[in-house]
């Protein structure tokens, strides 16, 4: 098996910003003077984070689903406030709620599904002890305490708050596998800090222990197998165990551990959701019968806690707690935490992580912008580059499916691989400025499906879990975009051998719903979205058999990738689904939800055939009636571009459906429909993101539209431009991979007004074409646009200038 040796040691601050994946650790273990540097820095990108935007899992909220706590670029921790277990709140925390119940070490993104990790609760209390968090419609009854916005703070690497019914100033910071809680205690007889080790944010771990291991010091595991809920409430079949070594900053004189004897066997997903148990009347029984073991050194058991408490504490010295975290072992976390915070230098960790964020920030550099344009910008850059996030100690140990430990060796292991989402925007977007990471990301799912025994990739992978969630094979097509632009530090025999085994695998041992039936027929019955996907899939297959000389492969995957004709019906105007026995299946009308479609409806899946949009538009009449089909849809859709019957933004199958208009000869109305979902969509608040961040591809969606491409075909080697929503932006391209390291692009005569191309250079020579390849971003340079508040209706609409079939094109 493929691995890599994480070696730590010095390295330049500039090589993480283009794609060194192996820096990250390196930096942070650097001296003192990274955080002296970035006091002094210029350029601090870090100041424009807003980790706020989309931080509420309310949908009038925009329902982003982010969290506001602190992380390092693709760090394994991110420490932060939790204001709810249980439900469909991913992050733990939604901005509309009014209680805290604490702060936890490990959380997810932009994720709906219950959202797993919320491992490691750490809540200051003072007065009376109680036993868990409580419930949110019963005040009093638990720990939880109320908090206002108005005394909160979220900024990059830095989260604080006011926990009202204690007066005490809650403030968190993180390190890439460990972080730091600092907590200001009013005057009071007691101050306490309490750990609950059971929690979990859409469920329960279901087996915990703890012991004291020196004067400050505590370790332990908390084990969460699927059983006990988290990702998907069970069904995605997560598990993992937690280890941990947490010390605090004074020493441990009065502690002690307390037991809520939850009886084995009481979590099976099948008996129901397992955060409701938490709220039953036969739960608030056992917390009222909860013993507590006053000194107790070290405890295993089903629903266990630790508090240490400090009496006569002095108000004017916050107390400390760091901790650091492993999914390997105790001394691994132990190992974590002592490399990456030595001392109790809260700022000095602070500082580190907006080092980190400095460095990744500036892969993309952008002049001219208001302040709010700014914020949006890096806010969404930063939440692209959250995951899929570093599963790895510091010793590159790390768990592998087979449940044993691998030591990595030439890549850093990785989890969190939202394929559905991210192929489309997000990859291809780090394609450009951190390749490195591709590469990893790549080799962990083939590690993945090698050491799984399964043979096949999994399209939505968290903590070595084949989850099944959404459709179709996007590894494949992560795979073939990699290997298209030149990112080859992977078996690619391999992976090829992978690709075709989850395109073609029997029935039980492929990705694919109901595969030997569409092998056969060429669809899936009942289904449009898992049929569409099937044939751009096979499309990708193709492409990379063709470029491995795998001829009679590419053969039979490209003509089946051509199907999409099949489940056209020219009397709805639309894709439908067909029935096993080839009937099409009742009609509801193109803009009713479902039909065979994964979270859309006919009219919006009609537009998913990326390796063909030439065939699409023959098949829908030709570019004029396509275009007139194409500005009806965007015609009819909300200003808010958010959850709709048509341009549905808040949901990843139509985000390169703006960008079609070129294809039809009308590069003018990309423009214009891209810049108004640039400044409708998207904001500078909890509602800035118009739906799940989906692991960061809402945001790569920004980013991309903001510097004017976009890849409405991953694995062509094709991006398709519109107009740029600032007057200059820079790219630093990855070193490791492209000999430019830089490309530029200006917009002359920039304003909001002028949203309009009037004509394109290219590294100084006239560009007709509304598109540009790979291959010329990469080598470096400068495009360049004048711009006007008025349409050219003549650029990038010849014949020739339209972009090439896919099947040329890579």
């Amino acid at each position: 098996m493929k691995g890599a040796d994480i070696r730590v040691g010095k390295v330049s601050r500039r090589s993480f910003a283009t794609g060194s994946a192996l820096s990250l650790a390196s930096m942070w273990l650097q001296p003192k003077m990274i955080a002296s540097e970035l006091r002094q820095a210029d350029h601090q990108p870090w100041r424009f984070i807003n980790p706020l935007i989309g931080a509420s899992t309310n949908i009038k909220l925009g329902e982003g689903k982010t969290f506001p706590g602190p992380a390092t670029p693709f760090g394994m921790v991110q420490p932060g406030p939790d204001t709810i277990t249980g439900g469909d709140q991913g992050p733990g925390y939604s901005y509309e709620h009014t209680t805290i119940e604490g702060f936890s070490f490990l959380r997810m993104s932009g994720v709906g599904w219950y959202g797993d990790f919320g491992n490691l609760l750490v809540m200051p209390t003072t007065g009376q002890m109680k036993l868990d968090s409580g419930r949110v419609d019963h005040p009093g009854e638990g720990w939880r305490s109320a908090f206002s916005h108005s005394r909160e703070v979220a900024e990059a690497n830095y989260y604080a708050v006011t926990l009202d019914d204690y007066g005490i100033r809650a403030e968190v910071t993180a390190a890439p596998r460990s972080g730091m809680l600092r907590f200001t205690f009013p005057r009071t007889e007691t101050a306490r800090i309490q750990l609950d080790l059971a929690r979990r944010i859409g469920g329960t771990s279901t087996r915990q222990y703890v012991k004291v291991a020196g004067e400050r010091a505590i370790e332990g595991w908390m084990r969460c197998p699927a059983i006990g809920g988290g990702w998907g409430n069970g069904e995605g079949q997560v598990g993992y165990t937690v280890h941990f070594h947490l010390e605090f900053s004074e020493p441990l004189i009065e502690y002690g551990v307390w037991k809520i004897n939850v009886p084995d066997g009481t979590f099976p997903v099948a008996k129901g959701l397992v955060t409701d148990y938490f709220t039953s009347e036969p739960y608030r029984e056992l917390v009222k019968r909860a013993e507590v073991l006053n000194g107790c050194k070290e405890m295993e058991a089903n629903h266990i806690g630790f508090f240490a408490e400090f009496p006569q504490h002095n108000p004017e010295k916050p107390i400390l707690v760091k901790a650091g975290i492993s999914f390997v072992s105790v001394e691994g976390a132990r190992q974590n935490l002592a490399r990456e915070i030595r001392e109790w230098d809260f700022e000095e960790v602070r500082d580190r992580g907006r080092a980190l964020w400095n460095d990744a920030l500036n892969s993309i550099q952008i002049e001219g912008a208001s302040d709010v344009d700014q914020r949006i910008f890096t806010t969404a850059l930063y939440h692209v580059m959250i995951d899929p996030r570093d599963i790895s100690d510091l010793s590159g140990e790390y768990v592998a499916a087979d449940s044993t430990v691998h030591k990595s060796v030439g890549y850093t292991p990785r989890t969190i691989f939202s394929g559905w989402d991210v192929f489309r925007g997000a990859f291809p977007l780090l394609t450009l400025t951190n390749a490195t990471l591709i590469n990893d990301e790549i080799n962990s799912l083939i590690a993945l499906a090698e050491t799984s025994g399964k043979g096949y990739l999994e399209r939505w992978e968290i903590m070595n879990a084949y989850s099944g969630c959404m459709d179709g094979d996007p590894a494949t097509s992560v795979i073939l975009d990699a290997y298209t632009k030149g990112i080859r530090g992977f078996d690619i025999e391999k992976a090829y051998a992978f690709c075709r085994q989850t395109a073609a695998g029997e029935d039980g041992s492929t990705n694919r719903l109901h595969n030997s039936f569409y092998m056969k027929h060429g669809y899936v019955p009942d289904q449009v979205s898992w049929t569409l996907d099937n044939y751009y899939y096979d499309w990708c297959v193709s492409k990379l058999a063709t470029a491995l000389g795998k001829t009679e492969d590419a053969k039979v995957f490209g003509q089946r990738s051509t199907q999409f004709k099949s489940i056209y019906d020219p009397q709805v105007d639309s894709m439908r689904a067909k029935a096993a026995n080839g009937d099409w299946i009742p009609w509801k009308g193109k803009t009713e939800f479902g039909q065979g479609c994964t979270e859309s409806n006919p009219g919006q899946q009609t537009w998913f055939v990326p390796h063909d949009v030439h065939g699409l538009i023959e098949l829908m009449g030709g570019k004029e009636v396509f275009a007139r089909k194409l500005e009806d849809f965007f015609e009819k859709t909300p200003d808010s571009f958010g959850w709709n019957s048509y341009y549905n933004h808040s949901n990843e199958p139509v985000h390169h459906v703006p960008y079609l208009f070129v294809y039809a000869g009308k590069p003018w109305l990309t423009q214009k429909w891209v810049r108004r979902i640039l400044a409708n969509a998207y904001h500078d608040d909890v509602n800035g993101i118009c739906g799940n961040d989906d692991v960061g591809q809402m945001s790569a969606w920004y980013v991309l539209g903001a510097l004017g491409f976009y890849p409405v075909c991953p694995g062509d080697g094709i991006y398709v431009l519109s107009s740029p929503l600032f007057p200059k932006a820079t790219l630093n391209l990855d070193k490791h991979y492209y000999k430019g390291a830089k490309f530029t692009i200006i917009a002359r005569n920039h304003s909001s007004k002028n949203s309009y191309i009037q004509s394109a250079r290219l590294n100084g020579k006239p560009l007709s074409r509304a598109w540009i390849r790979h291959s010329e971003i990469a080598a470096g340079g400068q495009l360049e646009y004048v711009m006007s508040s008025e349409p050219n209706l003549s650029w990038g609409t010849s014949d020739q200038d339209l972009p090439p079939p896919s099947s040329h094109s890579a």
